[in-house]
């Protein structure tokens, strides 16, 4: 086929946005993966600006797109059904049916291989749906959508192009400055953390946040690394606030790092909401953390990043931001794997062996 026989196909492929009026972005994972879709939302709105823009997130994950500029309303699916009972959870689901199909969608962009995405274009009937590429599934998920996402053979392409790559399938090209993460604190948020940093004496860009958890314990660096990290910050007069989720294992870990310093910092772990630590981290002069959402809220604030990744992959969760430094062990042929610990053990090698001199190193040159 020719060059110009390609072009022709392509834009016979395409839709037309021009005759978009509402669209519905589904991403049912967790919090990183939610924001890291953010950009969809800003891209289609911004080569559709006519378009109303929908979300289906679930429920614990909708304070990473509620506010975005580009939404106009966001469904989500509380995980909780499931724990009340069949007959409660079947009028749950058949509420928010009813509500999808009232939206009368004219366009269904679905960024996983969840199989409640093919279900809903089905009980939806949008004129355009786009889903990835799924390797093993048959003509039910094949025939749900009129568009499909190939996906890249080798790994190592980020999430948020991937994400994007739904976008271009349709035939809409994101500019270089559309592609970054969108998270709105909200005034109520930056109104509680200005006062929290008041009340403890800190000035705006005059701390560095340190978040040193994960929901994944093998993706933590270990505390008395964390712990000889933080005194060399506070050596050099930079405050430290330390934060972490509601978490035993995580509050632990921030207890272990504590408890190893010459001066205990200020630990706001477990008292902030998502939209109050996006908040915080946008205050800070550098933020420090491991693969984790946190991670990811402090891309999307424009806090320079020093982001400590082991097994999972930087290249593609890396942090979506120029202003950001990774350090990771690149003598380890085995990495990414993506195991949770070496041999399933809850300990990743590559991680723990990560030298403190390496990320101070990081530390030092986004402080410059």
């Amino acid at each position: 086929m020719t060059a110009t026989a390609i072009d022709r196909a392509a834009l016979a492929d395409a839709v037309p946005v021009a005759e978009l009026h509402r669209a519905l972005v589904i991403k049912l994972r967790h919090h990183g993966d939610v924001l890291l879709a953010s950009p969809v939302l800003s891209v289609l709105k911004a080569h559709a600006p006519q378009v109303e823009i929908d979300a289906l997130v679930y429920a614990d994950t909708a304070e990473m797109l509620s506010l975005h500029p580009a939404l106009d309303r966001l469904m989500v699916i509380d995980r909780s059904w499931k724990t009340q009972g069949p007959l409660a959870q079947l009028r749950h689901e058949l509420r928010l049916l009813a509500a999808l199909r009232e939206r009368h969608y004219d366009l269904i962009i679905h960024l996983t291989e969840h199989w409640r995405g093919a279900w809903l274009c089905r009980l939806c009937s949008p004129r355009w749906s786009v889903a990835p590429v799924v390797h093993g599934r048959g003509r039910r998920w094949r025939q749900a959508f009129t568009h499909l996402v190939r996906q890249p053979m080798a790994t190592g392409r980020h999430v948020v192009e991937t994400n994007l790559d739904a976008l271009r399938r349709i035939g809409l090209q994101p500019a270089v400055a559309e592609r970054s993460l969108t998270l709105v604190p909200g005034g109520a948020a930056v109104e509680h953390v200005g006062r929290l940093l008041a009340q403890h004496g800190l000035a705006s860009r005059g701390f560095v946040h340190v978040h040193p958890t994960s929901r994944w314990q093998f993706k933590c660096w270990p505390a008395a690394s964390m712990a000889q990290l933080v005194r060399r910050l506070q050596a050099a007069g930079l405050p430290v606030v330390l934060t972490a989720a509601p978490d035993a294992a995580e509050r632990t870990l921030v207890r272990a790092i504590q408890e190893q310093l010459d001066r205990p910092v200020l630990d706001l772990s477990g008292q902030l909401s998502l939209k109050q630590l996006a908040a915080l981290t946008a205050q800070a002069r550098l933020f420090v953390g491991v693969d984790s959402a946190p991670m990811h809220i402090a891309a999307a604030m424009g806090t320079p990043v020093v982001a400590l990744f082991g097994p999972s992959g930087d290249h593609m969760w890396g942090p979506w931001t120029p202003k950001r430094r990774v350090v990771a062990r690149d003598d380890y042929d085995c990495r990414p794997c993506g195991i949770d610990g070496c041999g399933g053990g809850k300990i990743s090698d590559c991680l723990v062996t990560l030298p403190v001199e390496r990320v101070w190193t990081a530390c030092l040159e986004l402080l410059a």
